[in-house]
C-alpha cells in the first residue's frame, strides 16, 4: 500500500501538508445542498476517512457551503474522532451565501466573523488550520462588492484571534489576487499563503497568468476539479449525457456542463483513458499523475466516495509520466473562455 509524502504549503509558511487534500463536498447529510443526490452520511464516510489516514492523508479540505453546513459537522465529527489535533490539517471555506439574507454571505466584516464563528462551532473545534476565501470579495454571488481593506484586516482580525492559524484563497483573477497580497504587505496583515484554484488538463487557463504568479511569490497550488468532475477519469464515456455516475447523472450535472465547455475536453479524455491502457493504471491515475508530476503543485484536492478511488488516486502520486506522454495529453488543448468573465467559476 503506498503511502503519501509530506510536504511544505508553499515557501511563505512552515505548514506541512500530505501531498493529496481530501475534499469534503460529497460528505453530509444525504439530499442536503446543491450535491445532495450523491452525499454520503457520516457512517459511510467515517471508512473513507479512516483509509485517508492509514495512508498519509491528513490534509482536509472543507467549505462552509458544502451541504450547507453539514459537510463541516461530518468531517469535524471524524477528525475529533480519529485524530488528535495536532496530527490534522484543516481547511474551511467562507463567502458563498449560507441564507437569503443579504449578510449571510460574501466578505464584508460582518460575515468574514460571523462565517468563521459558526464554521467552528459546526466543526467543534478551536481553529481551523487556514481558512481560504472562496472567491474575491467582488466575485460572490448576490454580494455586495465590499472594499478589499475590510476583507483583509478582517481576516487578519481571524487570525490574531487564533480562529485560524493561515489563510488561503480560491478562484479569481491573478491581478486580483495580486492586488489583495501586495495591499497586505502595504497594511502589515496577514498574507495568503496559498490558491485554490481550477486546473486541470482540459481546463488550463490558470497556465496564463495565476500559476506563474504563484510561482514566483511562493504561494502554495492546490487546484481543484483533479479530474474534470469525472470527465477525466471516464464517467462520462466521451459525452455529457453518457453520465455513469450518480453524480454525472444527477443534478450537479448542470454544473459540470458549466465548467467544460471545450470542443475538445472528450479528445483529451479519450487519451488519457489511451495512456492508461498503455501504462496499466485507470485514467483518474493519469490526470492526477500529470498534476503532481509538476513541480509547482502541492496538493491537488482529490474527493472520493469509495475506498478503491481513493487507493487509486494515493498510488498517482507514484505514477512518473515520461516527457512524450505529457506531451501527448497535453497536445490537443485549445484555449478556452476564462470561466471567472463569465461568472461560473
Amino acid at each position: 500500500m503506498s503511502r503519501l509524502k509530506s510536504v511544505q504549503l508553499g515557501s511563505n509558511c512552515g505548514l506541512q501538508v500530505s501531498e493529496l487534500c481530501l475534499g469534503t463536498m460529497n460528505y453530509g447529510i444525504p439530499g442536503r445542498g446543491h450535491q445532495g443526490d450523491w452525499t454520503l452520511g457520516v457512517s459511510e464516510a467515517r471508512p473513507i476517512f479512516e483509509a485517508a489516514i492509514e495512508r498519509g492523508l491528513y490534509y482536509v479540505d472543507c467549505a462552509d457551503i458544502y451541504g450547507v453546513g453539514a459537510a463541516e459537522e461530518v468531517v469535524g465529527q471524524l477528525l475529533r474522532e480519529l485524530l488528535p489535533r495536532e496530527q490534522y490539517v484543516l481547511t474551511t471555506k467562507i463567502s458563498i451565501p449560507m441564507g437569503r439574507n443579504p449578510n449571510e454571505g460574501g466578505l464584508s466584516r460582518k460575515h468574514v466573523m460571523e462565517g468563521i464563528d459558526a464554521s467552528l462551532r459546526r466543526l467543534g473545534l478551536d481553529y481551523v488550520d487556514q481558512l481560504i476565501i472562496h472567491r474575491h470579495p467582488h466575485g460572490v454571488p448576490r454580494g455586495a462588492p465590499t472594499p478589499i481593506t475590510e476583507t483583509l484586516e478582517a481576516l487578519h482580525d481571524v487570525v490574531q484571534a487564533g480562529k485560524a492559524l493561515y489563510l488561503g484563497a480560491s478562484s479569481m483573477f491573478a491581478w486580483q489576487f495580486a492586488e489583495l497580497q501586495l495591499t497586505a504587505e502595504m497594511r502589515g496583515w496577514t498574507k495568503f499563503v496559498s490558491m485554490q484554484n481550477h486546473y486541470n488538463l482540459i481546463y488550463r487557463e490558470e497556465e496564463r497568468e495565476m500559476n506563474p504568479y504563484c510561482i514566483s511569490t511562493g504561494v502554495a497550488l492546490t487546484p481543484w476539479s483533479p479530474l474534470a468532475r469525472g470527465i477525466l477519469a471516464g464517467s462520462y464515456q466521451g459525452g455529457i449525457g453518457a453520465g455513469t455516475t450518480d453524480r454525472s447523472q444527477g443534478q450537479d450535472r448542470d454544473r459540470t456542463e458549466s465548467l467544460y465547455r471545450g470542443e475538445r475536453d472528450f479528445d483529451i479524455a479519450a487519451r488519457v483513458s489511451e495512456v492508461a491502457d498503455r501504462l496499466d493504471v485507470r485514467p483518474a491515475q493519469v490526470a492526477l499523475a500529470w498534476l503532481v508530476n509538476k513541480a509547482e503543485i502541492t496538493a491537488p484536492v482529490v474527493g472520493v466516495s469509495k475506498i478503491s478511488q481513493l487507493d487509486q488516486l494515493v498510488e498517482a502520486t507514484t505514477i512518473e509520466l515520461s516527457a512524450d506522454d505529457t506531451a501527448y495529453l497535453e497536445e490537443l488543448y485549445q484555449p478556452v473562455e476564462n470561466l471567472l468573465s463569465i461568472g461560473t467559476s
